[in-house]
């Protein structure tokens, strides 16, 4: 997929912090905890998880690496346990599309970053990916389908 730029609203997250390898996530176990606290609170969630990650990985050792996993939502609602809640800034992003095992992810974000700096811009915070569908398996490699959103300004 060719990279693009888009415009993100601003929206209500629920989230789970995370410290650790980016790779050793409880996803499962902190998508399900999510979608429950909606139900338990009564808000409607968005249809996508999403993952932000705030360090890179190249500059960052493994168990310091810091993420969080959430869902949007829309109503009111409490934090609860280990639940977070803030708003996710609206935002211009430069997007890519990525369909391939984690182990490629690396190249995908290296073509979104090339053609962010070709185009005059630099990334002004934590990238995003946002989880379009549950990974598949094929022949023994998971594939994962998600949308790298980098939030943008001009250079």
């Amino acid at each position: 997929m060719s990279p693009k730029f888009e415009k993100r609203k601003a929206a209500n997250l629920a989230f789970i912090e995370h410290q650790g390898p980016y790779d050793k996530l409880s996803w499962e176990d902190y998508i399900k905890r999510l979608y429950s606290w909606a139900k338990e609170q009564r808000v409607m969630p968005g249809f996508y998880p999403m993952a932000i990650y705030h360090d890179d990985p190249q500059n960052c050792a493994p168990e310091k690496r810091r993420s969080e996993i959430g869902i949007t939502f829309k109503g009111r609602a409490k934090e609860q346990a280990s639940i977070r809640i803030r708003r996710l800034p609206a935002m211009n992003a430069a997007t890519i599309s990525h369909k391939g095992p984690g182990s490629e992810f690396k190249n995908t974000y290296a073509k979104l970053a090339d053609w962010i700096k070709k185009k005059g811009y630099k990334v002004s915070d934590s990238p995003l990916e946002v989880y379009s569908k549950k990974p598949e398996v094929v022949n023994g490699v998971t594939i994962l389908f998600a949308k790298i959103m980098m939030p943008v300004t001009k250079k």
